[in-house]
């Protein structure tokens, strides 16, 4: 009965041309055949298919952005890798010649934190960070001085918030042409003379392959604080199985070593970070294409049932309209 007298009403609606003052059962028809926009249940049939078109456009051109990204990186990480494998050459004799003492206790400590200037690669410059600033904390006290020199715009932008009185140098865009050692040579003589020490503790990413990379540490120390350590039975003292030519002095033979250590050490660092730093990049765009996949696949669903619910309404209000004037 109630349907009849609803179908009724409804024809009666559709076949008067102007209704001044609608009944309330005429007011429950039309509302019940074409609800107004406003009244619309939230969900996905009240979801404008438009929104989700430029929705679905907006995560497509990311994707093509994520994917270029990778690629680029790709492209550039296996120069940079073989470079990275053949400096390792240079600072490791060093390491055999007079040893690494991570421990040793001094005065004056500079950390040389080596990071990158762009971003989009992962949690590489946070780990950089996270070490230096737990080393910082272990070699500072009353009666000693921790100093930073950071390499890199995402290392200074991290340090700068907590620690902008112990920073003492800073460099950035190392990394705009590829990394040679001149440039390394020229930037390490610069450290050197601006920064006094006792040791330099220079940390990096040493990359181990795309997935994965190693925070590393490696400690140079002054000539005289290698000379201690010398007289103290260290291992510098095998120094004194060598013959040295040319009349210089043990402490002249220690500063030039210090000094060239330092300079293939930072070399070696900035091209493992670099290395490590196009290896996070690929991973965290991979990642980052497959999941605006995941999401424009959502989005695909959500449109299509969208535009499958404005066609259902309209149907309903076909079928609605048609036995309402078969009444």
């Amino acid at each position: 009965m109630a349907m009849a007298a609803l179908r009724r009403e409804g024809r009666r609606l559709l076949l008067s041309p102007t209704v001044p003052n609608p009944s309330p059962a005429a007011a429950t028809a039309r509302s019940s055949v074409v609800p107004p926009p406003e009244m619309a249940p939230l969900g996905a049939r009240s979801i404008s298919t438009q929104v989700v078109r430029t929705r679905m456009k907006s995560v497509k051109n990311i994707q093509k952005i994520t994917k270029a990204m990778k690629m680029v990186a790709a492209s550039k990480l296996r120069a940079v890798q073989t470079r990275t494998e053949n400096s390792r050459g240079l600072w490791q004799p060093f390491t055999a010649l007079l040893g690494d003492a991570p421990s040793v206790d001094v005065k004056k400590n500079v950390i040389v934190t080596i990071t990158s200037d762009k971003g989009l690669c992962g949690g590489i410059n946070s780990t950089s960070v996270k070490v230096s600033r737990a080393l910082h904390k272990l070699t500072s006290g009353p009666e000693k001085e921790s100093k930073y020199v950071v390499l890199g715009e995402k290392g200074k932008v991290q340090l700068v918030r907590d620690s902008r009185n112990s920073i003492e140098m800073t460099v950035s865009e190392l990394q705009k042409n590829p990394i040679n050692y001149t440039q390394i040579a020229v930037l390490a003589d610069d450290i050197l003379k601006n920064v006094e020490y006792d040791a330099l503790r220079v940390i990096f990413n040493k990359f181990q392959s795309v997935i994965s990379f190693k925070p590393t540490m490696v400690t140079i120390l002054s000539p005289e604080v290698a000379e201690k350590e010398s007289e103290a039975g260290g291992k510098v003292g095998d120094l004194d199985s060598y013959e040295i030519e040319g009349g210089e002095t043990k402490a002249e033979i220690l500063q030039n070593l210090a000094e060239f250590q330092f300079s293939c050490v930072l070399y070696n660092g900035a091209l493992e970070n670099a290395c490590s730093e196009l290896g996070a990049r690929m991973s965290a765009m991979d990642s980052s294409s497959r999941n605006a996949g995941d999401m424009l696949d959502r989005l695909t669903l959500t449109y299509n049932r969208t535009r499958q619910a404005s066609i259902t309404t309209e149907l309903i209000e076909i079928i609605s309209g048609a036995s309402a004037l078969e009444g």
